[in-house]
């Protein structure tokens, strides 16, 4: 018999008997059979749950139900039964329950809003402070966009990202990432106004703002190409060739107006390898052993052979080296220039047609028609204006530190964060990505 009275915390809001539609929400401290309780009360009665979400931070927990109180001919004096049922069962456990209705107009504007135009922006950062959250939040809705809920992705108060540390890398174990992700759906902003604004607020923050579609594509892409030079490696490597050559200051000036877009790729391409004539193999073999992988590369090539997802160099650099750091990241894929060499010295010319901006985005369309995947399913990651075509041709184009061009250009900008931050773009947890197996000297 149930003789204890509500405690007074509890609020009862459900005074119009008209009401069908309820929510039901609980506050309280989280432990086992908490929503077994409360749903075995709904269960006496014939009622429809309409919705249900749940979330608990820091052993708090938060619940919430919508229901239809009367879709069988619920009487009043059966609904005030229901509603002093859940009072005594909440008090029982030591929680607070709040009981309000949902008039006809709300519910249906609901329902209107429920399941379109549903975004995801994703917050990555080495921390995210109230600074961070402040000013995205603020964004989203000056551009009349609503937060249907958050939930974070990296590991409590952040923490390691899994990289692992080795040679030739980067990647450091200590090394922290923070992520947290927000759905969101339109009220009456535009998906490309908001897109524009998060790319200028990243820039002012030490975040990076990811946007995704909420849909079947984003949790199911197959194909990442990577471009490779300041990419998935640290420099250009054609720049470490001119530096050994003794040309490196011609070489950079050249390669800045070409990755800025300022002058035609191909013609800066061949204005940079002409001036590398004669550098010979054992300058490339040394070049090979100095060059740094990108922080949270081999993080993400791990997890994505894991996965089972195609990988693929598509780059406006060298085979000589790509070929390599394939072999070195276990990637599938490689397409590169291939350099002429004479007598173990470049002659300063390419064999076969030079892989420009336009090559790129054919080879990664030809990749993903041989692996059977549709460009939606298609990530590319690339920092130069040649790799524009790329980017804006895949399903989600990722401009990783990247020129000012090709950020405004890309669906999404990384200008904070390392590569690996793209396994939380991919719907991954921190959990799912500690649990990558380690590569060993045998892998």
């Amino acid at each position: 018999m149930l003789q204890s009275p509500p405690p007074k915390n509890t609020v009862a809001e459900v005074t119009d008997r008209s009401n069908q539609v309820v929510l039901i929400n609980v506050s309280g401290r989280d432990r086992p059979g908490i929503t077994s309780g409360l749903v075995s009360v709904l269960n006496n009665y014939p009622i429809n749950i309409l919705d249900i979400d749940q979330a608990v931070i820091h052993n708090r927990l938060s619940w919430g139900m919508l229901v239809d109180v009367n879709p069988d001919g619920l009487s009043p004096s059966g609904s005030d039964a229901l509603f002093r049922e859940l009072l005594f069962a909440a008090h029982d456990m030591d929680l607070d329950i709040r009981f309000t209705p949902i008039s006809e107009s709300e519910y249906n504007d609901w329902i209107a809003g429920s399941g379109h135009d549903r975004h995801i922006i994703t917050v990555l950062g080495r921390r995210l402070g109230a600074d961070v959250f402040t000013q995205v939040t603020r964004l989203v809705s000056s551009q009349n966009w609503n937060i249907s809920s958050i939930q974070r992705l990296s590991p409590r108060g952040g923490g390691s990202s899994g990289a692992s540390s080795g040679a030739n890398s980067s990647e450091s174990p200590a090394r922290s990432l923070s992520a947290v992700e927000l759905r969101i759906n339109r009220k009456s902003g535009e998906i490309d106004d908001l897109r524009a604004a998060c790319l200028s607020l990243s820039a002012t923050l030490e975040a990076d703002i990811a946007i995704q579609e909420d849909n079947i594509w984003r949790r199911n892409r197959r194909l990442v190409c990577f471009d490779m030079d300041s990419t998935l490696i640290q420099r250009e490597v054609i720049d470490l060739m001119a530096e050994a050559a003794g040309v490196g200051d011609q070489v950079s000036a050249i390669t800045a107006s070409a990755m800025n877009g300022e002058i035609d790729f191909s013609d800066s391409f061949r204005q940079r390898l002409s001036l590398l004539k004669g550098l010979p193999v054992s300058a490339l073999e040394q070049i090979d052993r100095e060059i740094v992988i990108t922080d949270g590369a081999e993080n993400l090539l791990r997890n994505l052979r894991r996965l089972g997802y195609t990988t693929a160099i598509i780059s406006g650099g060298f085979t000589w080296f790509a070929a390599r750091l394939a072999q070195r990241l276990n990637i599938d894929h490689v397409h590169a220039n291939e350099l002429e060499i004479s007598d173990e010295k470049l002659t300063g010319r390419v064999l076969g047609d030079i892989v420009n901006e336009a090559k790129k985005a054919e080879l990664m369309k030809a990749i993903a028609r041989d692996e059977g995947v549709t460009m939606d399913q298609v990530i590319a990651v690339g920092d130069g204006a040649n790799d524009i075509p790329m980017l804006t041709a895949a399903g989600l184009g990722i401009a990783f530190h990247a020129k000012p061009a090709v950020r405004e250009n890309a669906n999404t900008a990384f200008r904070t964060v390392g590569l690996d931050g793209i396994l939380y773009l991919i719907g991954m947890r921190e959990s799912d990505i500690q649990s990558a197996p380690r590569k060993t000297a045998n892998s």
